[in-house]
Order: C-alpha cells, then sequence, then structure tokens
C-alpha cells in the first residue's frame, strides 16, 4: 500500500467532509437531538483548517480519510489544557477501513505533537461504540482518563464521551 499522510489542500475539503459525515451516520454516532448541527460541523472542513491543521490520508492518490489536529487550545479544541494538543474529527471512509489509514493519521499527529515546545499530552474524545479507534489508541500508548469524560450535550445523558491521553 503506498499511504500518504498530509495537510488537507482546499481540493480535499468538500471529499472528506463527506468521508467524515457518511463515517459518523454509518457507524450510527449522529442518533442524538443536535446531530443535524454536528453533521454540519464534521462536514466543514475549510473552518477546521482556518482554526487548526487538518491532516489526510491518501492510497495511490485517493483520499480515504483525514483528522483535526488541534496544537494547542483554540477554538477547535474540547478538552486540551495549556501544553496539550488535540485530535477531533478522525474519520476513515468504510470501504478504506482496516488498511492503516487510520493509524497512520493518528501517527501523525502524535508525531506533531511532539514537535511542539512546551506539549507534554495529547488529548482525545472519543463515543462508547468506536471499538476500532479505541484498539488504535491502545495500541498506539494512549490511556484512558475517565475523570476527563465529558458530555457535549448535557440534556442527553447517554452521550458521554470517553476521552483518551499519550503522554509525551
Amino acid at each position: 500500500m503506498d499511504l500518504m499522510i498530509r495537510q488537507a489542500t482546499p481540493d480535499d475539503y468538500e471529499p472528506l467532509g463527506d468521508i467524515t459525515a457518511e463515517a459518523y451516520l454509518q457507524d450510527g454516532l449522529l442518533d442524538f437531538g443536535e446531530s443535524d448541527a454536528y453533521l454540519g460541523e464534521l462536514k466543514d472542513v475549510a473552518k477546521r483548517a482556518s482554526a487548526a491543521e487538518v491532516l489526510v490520508a491518501l492510497e495511490n492518490g485517493r483520499l480515504l480519510g483525514g483528522v483535526t489536529f488541534v496544537p494547542s487550545g483554540g477554538p477547535m479544541a474540547d478538552i486540551a489544557r495549556p501544553g496539550e494538543a488535540e485530535i477531533r474529527m478522525l474519520a476513515v471512509a468504510r470501504q478504506a477501513r482496516g488498511r492503516g489509514a487510520g493509524e497512520a493519521l493518528v501517527r501523525a499527529c502524535v508525531d506533531r505533537a511532539r514537535a511542539i515546545d512546551g506539549c507534554t499530552a495529547i488529548v482525545l474524545s472519543t463515543q462508547r461504540t468506536m471499538h476500532s479507534a479505541h484498539r488504535i489508541y491502545e495500541r498506539l500508548g494512549f490511556a484512558r482518563t475517565p475523570g476527563r469524560d465529558w458530555n457535549p450535550i448535557p440534556d442527553l445523558d447517554d452521550i458521554t464521551l470517553l476521552t483518551y491521553e499519550l503522554t509525551l
């Protein structure tokens, strides 16, 4: 497999938005009240790219998926504290799963975090049902941080997001 990770370009924004939205929808991750609003966030790669770094995975030039890397705070950070980077919105097209793209994207984020002076950890939030992603995080040394679990929609108790941290 000829897998390449690079920063997203404007030509990637729309197809990556579609891949991300489809991945979340197909995996049943948008079954809560404000899903339409979050679906718009998932599709708006240009907005993410203006506030953070969006990376894409390509195989022989074909877009497989992407991730948002938040180096230090800013509007895209959900749980990062000072000195922490954050991973958001990791998604790989269903037909491309199991070929290493997700792990390569997470590794690229870890490498970027390690290159930031003063960055001591990289954190992320994930849904309970994202078992494949959990396996990637744990294989790469991330540890669960239950004390940081949180709910993006306080009115819905069943939407608590799990958190992971990798100390650098």
